[in-house]
């Protein structure tokens, strides 16, 4: 027979059940790899970071031409003696940025930006590397946090295509009488590196903090304050498009008076090209103006935007906004004075990293926005 409990009974001098759930399904044990998963994330995070840097000091030496073959396999391994060299030489001998620009390079020339060059493909190959041995990794421990195998096949599948659009990128200019590659596939390239840069980003912001904070977080963000900061981010992603642009055709070293252009507003002969739609990708002083013109109006709106987010009750948001705005302020001073100075490659790579850096901290303020923080008020 049971014993009669009293209903003055204190529970807590009760064992708990062996048999409690250790948690909810959010929190559960398939969350276990989300520590490990945002380690790999930091530091494919730092290598696509570093590929970008690299990337633009081999287009700013030159390099990017010196291999003229795409081996994704046995391309990992360089020249290994003098014939090898050599024939690596004769290869690049037969291009036209060699016949009409670089006729008479020696062999000692040549290595410098084939290095530049193999030294970018080969981080490509570590990154691929790296990804790899992390996915497969957390897939076969079955560490893998829930619903996180798709968004990281993606960032694998993106890199996969990077490589082909790279090598696309590369053909353009091994023909005809180009001496640089098409301007718009570089555009293309670039692009789809901030892509995979951002949504690197955007999944370590979305792991550092955990799902039912996120899901509660959401219900509290400010609708019009997220839709400026996602036209802020597209703004943002449209003028480095743009800046690749100029990049591809050396049109920030032109042109270098500031705020005018040779003397105007618009510079000569802004529509010279046959057919017109060729001078925004060809025509160095049109390239270069609107560049500007995307740059003053994504300043304009950047500062709306953070006026606007000063109005935020989250802590969190408005630094977020305040990050931005410093860094808006600085990109566009490297802009104009990389270009007075007719982008000497320190200039040029340091308003590369600025855009970098511009980049993440729009995609932080835009998680920021969507995910507001509160901290909550104590009581006195």
């Amino acid at each position: 027979m049971s014993k009669t409990r009293s209903i003055f009974e204190d529970v807590a001098q009760q064992a708990p059940s062996s048999a409690a759930p250790a948690g909810g399904l959010i929190d559960g044990p398939l969350g276990r790899g989300r520590g490990l998963t945002r380690i790999l994330l930091a530091i494919l995070f730092a290598l696509v970071v570093l590929m970008i840097l690299v990337g633009g000091l081999t287009r700013l030496t030159d390099s990017g031409l010196s291999i003229t073959e795409w081996r994704p396999v046995t391309g990992a391994v360089p020249p290994l003696g003098a014939a090898d060299w050599q024939s690596e030489f004769e290869k690049y001998q037969t291009i036209p940025e060699y016949q009409l620009q670089n006729k008479g390079m020696t062999l000692s020339e040549f290595k410098v930006i084939y290095w530049w060059e193999w030294g970018h493909r080969q981080l490509g190959r570590v990154i691929g590397l790296v990804w790899a041995v992390g996915f497969f990794g957390l897939l076969l421990s079955r560490r893998m946090p829930r619903g996180w195998s798709m968004r990281l096949l993606a960032i694998g599948a993106l890199g996969g295509l990077q490589g082909a659009i790279g090598w696309w990128m590369v053909a353009s200019g091994l023909s005809g009488t180009m001496l640089d590659v098409a301007s718009y596939r570089l555009a293309t390239h670039l692009g789809l590196a901030f892509v995979i840069l951002g949504a690197i980003t955007w999944f370590s912001l979305l792991l550092a903090r955990p799902d039912r904070d996120l899901m509660q977080s959401r219900r509290q963000r400010e609708t019009g304050l997220v839709r400026m900061a996602t036209l802020l981010v597209g703004l943002t992603f449209v003028q480095i498009i743009f800046g690749a642009l100029v990049a591809g055709i050396d049109a920030g070293r032109n042109y270098i008076d500031w705020p005018l252009m040779a003397g105007g507003i618009l510079p000569p002969d802004p529509f010279d090209l046959a057919p017109w739609w060729r001078n925004f990708f060809e025509n160095d002083g049109l390239v270069q103006f609107v560049h500007r013109m995307a740059g003053y109006i994504l300043f304009v709106f950047g500062a709306f935007v953070w006026w606007r987010a000063r109005a935020s009750t989250s802590d969190t948001v408005r630094l977020g906004f305040h990050l931005v705005m410093a860094m808006m302020f600085v990109q566009m001073v490297l802009g104009i004075v990389t270009v007075m100075h007719s982008a000497p490659w320190n200039l040029a790579i340091l308003h590369q990293l600025g855009a970098i850096l511009l980049w993440v901290f729009c995609l932080q303020a835009r998680f920021r926005t969507g995910y507001p923080v509160f901290v909550p008020l104590r009581s006195p």
